[in-house]
């Protein structure tokens, strides 16, 4: 089967591409006040969920090397927001926990995703087609990977 090529704005992955940063956009609007960059806010999303997880953890999560979470930690540490510590059965292992500064950010956090959805609400935005959405770029994560 032979395809042909695209412009660029037919490009599927230049479309998930823009939806990316406008979706980061808005989100930054509510991230500022409390210091957090879009992938801190991700990594907060992460250890409110399971707290005390290993770097390779939040890395696949994130789909990101360690090497590249690595540095964002750090930041997040010298924030105050987190604490790295080795693993007792595996020195090498860095384990990450949120401290309190870190946990008082919970109510804030949930705070930024209903902020999120009620933007996008108000520019009439279907909450169903959001979500049909959602469930579609999950398939395609699922089959790409």
């Amino acid at each position: 089967m032979h395809i042909e090529p695209q412009q660029l704005d037919e490009e599927v992955s230049f479309k998930l591409y823009m939806l990316n940063r406008l979706f980061q956009q808005a989100y930054q609007a509510f991230l500022c006040p409390l210091k957090l960059t879009y992938p801190q806010y991700l990594v907060m999303k992460i250890l409110l969920e399971e707290d005390g997880i290993p770097v390779n953890v939040i890395s696949a999560r994130l789909m990101l090397e360690s090497n590249t979470v690595t540095p964002l930690l750090q930041r997040m540490e010298k924030q105050g927001l987190v604490c790295r510590s080795h693993h007792c059965a595996d020195q090498r292992q860095r384990i990450i926990s949120l401290t309190p500064q870190g946990q008082a950010l919970r109510a804030s956090i949930a705070e930024v995703s209903a902020a999120v959805a009620t933007s996008l609400a108000n520019l009439q935005m279907d909450c169903n087609m959001a979500h049909r959405m959602g469930e579609l770029l999950s398939e395609f994560i699922r089959k790409i990977k």
